[in-house]
């Protein structure tokens, strides 16, 4: 996302994908659509946690990030917690859903990854 590759992209997104961030949400053309036109640019993500759930043919992968993003022309840096849930099909991962939850505050410097978050 953060290079603006909407071709791979397009190819790791479901056709039924749906995407929620702070403005609403919406499905895979929009979220296409959105970063070519530059109208999100998620330029950097630190991750402070990351946990996997593989549960048959579905991964749910929990994210404790700080992204750096451009945001119709203003630089802005926002704490989430973002959830993606991809869909092993035909024995290739896409990606079904892609959450952005605000947090209240950031991660505490130096922060480790709990004993459950691997």
């Amino acid at each position: 996302m953060a290079d603006k590759n909407t071709d791979k992209l397009a190819d790791l997104f479901h056709d039924k994908a749906m995407f929620v961030h702070m403005g609403g949400s919406w499905g895979k053309e929009q979220e296409i659509n959105i970063i070519k036109s530059v109208g999100i640019w998620y330029k950097k993500a630190d991750i402070h946690d990351l946990t996997v759930n593989i549960i048959d043919n579905t991964a749910i992968l929990l994210n404790r990030i700080t992204l750096l993003a451009e945001v119709g022309g203003n630089e802005v840096t926002n704490p989430f917690m973002v959830t993606e849930v991809y869909i092993k099909l035909n024995g290739k991962w896409k990606l079904g859903s892609l959450s952005f939850s605000h947090l209240l505050a950031p991660p505490d410097p130096g922060t480790a990854p709990g004993p459950d978050s691997h």
